[in-house]
C-alpha cells in the first residue's frame, strides 16, 4: 500500500496510544458489551483518563489540544478494532465542537472540560419519526417563557441515547420560518420533563446505545440555547462536512480491516487440497479490493487535507460519505463470502462487522440525499 503522508509522527505516537487503549480496555469486553445493548460509563472515564476523549478541544478547555488529524486517527483505530459500540466519535467529534464554535464562554467551560473527563457525555437529537435527512421539517417545538425555553417532541435514532447527560437538541423555535426557525439548544438529561425511551435494538452496532428520546415540557434557562435563536440550521450545515468525513474514515478504515482479516483467513484455510487464496477468482477478489481500498484512502486523505486547510465543499465530503459507505458494504459481502459459513457465525468479526457497516449508507445523510447534493453542482 501506498504510504500515507497525511500524518506526522506525534499522529502515530497518538495512534498506538488508542491501539493500546481499545487492546487493554475495549476488545476484551466488546462480546459483553454487546450482549448488554450498552458501554459501562466507566470505560467513558477510562477514556477520558488516557485522553482519548475530545482530542482536537483546546487544552483551555479540557481537551488534548490537538486537531482533527488526532481525532481522525482514533477514527481509525475505533473501526479497525471493530469495536463499534463506543459512541466516541460522536461526543469528541461532533457534540463537543459544537459547544466549542458556537458555545458562549460560559458554556463552554461548564461543559467541555467534563466532556473531555467522560464525566459528561454528549449526544446530539436530530431526527425524528417523521424527520430524517429533511432537517427542515423537525416537529420539536421550543417555545420562550420568561427566561426560559419550553420544549415539546419526540427524537429518535440517538447514539449515546442511554447514557447521554447532556444533549444538544435540533427544535422549532419559530415554525413561520422554516429552516430560519430552526434553533439548537442545550438539554440537561436530568430535568423534568425529559425521559428516554427503549435502548433500539439494531441490525449491528450492538453494543452501542441508540434511543428514543422524549420532551414533555422540559424547561431550560434561555441561556442554553446554542449559537443564537433561528441559527440551528445553518450551524448544523457547517458541521455536516466534518460528520460525513468521519463516516467515510470509518468506511475506510473498516474495509482495510475487513481485507486484513479475509487475508490471514484465506491464506491458512485449505478447500479442495489448496489455500482459498490460491483459487484464481478469490485472488483476483482480493486484488480489486486492495485496489479499491488504496483509491479510496487516497481519495480520503486528500480530503483531509482540504479539511484541515478549511477548504472542504460539503459536495466533495457528500462524495466521499456515499462511495466509501458503499464500498465498504461491497467489500464485507465478498469478504464475508470467502470465509463461507463461518462468516454468518457472530463470534467471527468479519459477520459483525457485516452488520456493523450497513447503517453507514443511511445515517449522517442518506448516501440518495448525497447524490442529491451532489448533482446540484452539475
Amino acid at each position: 500500500m501506498l504510504t500515507r503522508t497525511i500524518f506526522g509522527e506525534e499522529h502515530e505516537l497518538f495512534r498506538d496510544q488508542a491501539r493500546r487503549f481499545l487492546e487493554q480496555e475495549v476488545i476484551p469486553h466488546h462480546a459483553g458489551w454487546e450482549a448488554d445493548g450498552i458501554v459501562p460509563r466507566e470505560v467513558w472515564r477510562k477514556a477520558g483518563a488516557a485522553g482519548l476523549l475530545c482530542p482536537a478541544i483546546p487544552e483551555a478547555y479540557g481537551g488534548g489540544g490537538g486537531m482533527r488529524l488526532h481525532s481522525a486517527v482514533l477514527i481509525e483505530e475505533v473501526a479497525r478494532a471493530g469495536t463499534s459500540g463506543i459512541g466516541f466519535g460522536l461526543h469528541s467529534d461532533i457534540v463537543a465542537p459544537y459547544i466549542l464554535a458556537y458555545g458562549t464562554e460560559e458554556q463552554k467551560l461548564a461543559w467541555l472540560p467534563r466532556m473531555a473527563t467522560g464525566e459528561v457525555i454528549g449526544a446530539i437529537a436530530m431526527t425524528e419519526p417523521g424527520a430524517g435527512s429533511d432537517l427542515q421539517n423537525v416537529r420539536t417545538s421550543a417555545v420562550r417563557d420568561g427566561n426560559e425555553w419550553v420544549i415539546n417532541g419526540q427524537k429518535t435514532f440517538i447514539t449515546n441515547g442511554q447514557n447521554a447527560d447532556l444533549v444538544i437538541v435540533v427544535a422549532k423555535t419559530d415554525p413561520t420560518q422554516g429552516a430560519k426557525g430552526t434553533s439548537l439548544l442545550l438539554v440537561e438529561t436530568g430535568r423534568p420533563g425529559f425521559t428516554r425511551g427503549r435502548n433500539l435494538e439494531k441490525i449491528g452496532m450492538k453494543a452501542q446505545d441508540t434511543s428514543e428520546l422524549f420532551f414533555d415540557n422540559v424547561r431550560v434557562p434561555a441561556g442554553n440555547i446554542l449559537g443564537g435563536e433561528g441559527k440551528g440550521f445553518f450551524l448544523l450545515m457547517q458541521e455536516l462536512a466534518w460528520e460525513r468525513m468521519q463516516i467515510a474514515i470509518v468506511a475506510v478504515a473498516g474495509a482495510a480491516a475487513a481485507l486484513e482479516w479475509t487475508l490471514a483467513y484465506t491464506k491458512d484455510r485449505k478447500a479442495f487440497g489448496q489455500r482459498v487464496i490460491d483459487f484464481q477468482h478469490n485472488r483476483f477478489k482480493l486484488a480489486e479490493m486492495k485496489t479499491e481500498i488504496q483509491v479510496a484512502q487516497v481519495f480520503v486523505d486528500r480530503l483531509l487535507g482540504l479539511l484541515m486547510d478549511g477548504q472542504l465543499d460539503a459536495a466533495t465530503a457528500a462524495m466521499a460519505k456515499y462511495w466509501t459507505t458503499d464500498l465498504h458494504c461491497k467489500v464485507l459481502d465478498q469478504c464475508l463470502q470467502m470465509f463461507g459459513g463461518f462468516g454468518y457465525m457472530w463470534e467471527y468479526p468479519i459477520a459483525r462487522a457485516y452488520a456493523d457497516a450497513r447503517v453507514a449508507r443511511i445515517y449522517g445523510g442518506t448516501n440518495e440525499i448525497m447524490k442529491e447534493i451532489i448533482g446540484r453542482t452539475l
